[in-house]
């Protein structure tokens, strides 16, 4: 071998291993695109996968205050509602009582008043409204409950013609309509 051959030889072996070098920069670029794009992809799956967890979670958080404001408020309605019956008796007890009645037993009925009084005082600083419909006054479904219908001379049909208990709405809603006798006078 000669000189000049050798080096011929080395050229082209530096020329192969050139060439080879280019093949593997390109695999290890195209390993290298591959391998980016899929971590790319798995961030997009992820942040969109945290963006959905945080969505759930400031969900649960408006549904945990809002179930936390209506238990503050209408939490009490059991109780209003089973107290009611007492509101309803110690009412019809003064309506009950007649000119003698409350004559020999003033301070009783005094006392009955009071009671009653204060009742009504707890309720409303609790958010319970009576609902106080007056005969003459025209039936409404969404706040009354008409407890029986009769033909009255003198009254339109739908008109209240009797009044038998108050109705009771608790803030916003209703806790007990009031129950009415309603006119069925047919119009004319």
């Amino acid at each position: 071998m000669t000189g000049s051959t050798k080096t011929e030889e080395i050229a082209e072996d530096q020329a192969a291993m050139a060439e080879t070098g280019a093949e593997d920069t390109t695999e290890i670029a195209d390993a290298t695109v591959t391998e980016l794009e899929a971590l790319r992809a798995e961030r997009d799956e992820l942040r969109d996968r945290f963006m959905r967890a945080l969505a759930d979670a400031e969900n649960a958080r408006k549904r945990a205050e809002k179930d936390r404001q209506e238990a503050n408020l209408y939490g009490a309605s059991r109780l209003a509602r089973d107290l009611l019956p007492v509101y309803d008796a110690l009412r019809r007890a003064l309506d009950a009582a007649g000119e003698e009645q409350r004559a020999a037993a003033a301070g009783l009925i005094e006392g009955v008043e009071l009671t009653l009084r204060e009742l009504v005082n707890v309720f409303t600083r609790h958010g319970l409204e009576p609902i106080s419909p007056a005969v003459g006054d025209a039936f409404d479904p969404s706040q009354h409950q008409a407890m029986f219908e009769a033909p009255v001379p003198g009254t339109k049909a739908g008109d209240i013609i009797q009044v038998m208990a108050e109705g009771f709405m608790l803030h916003d809603r209703l806790l007990r309509p009031a129950q009415v006798g309603v006119s069925s006078t047919p119009k004319s």
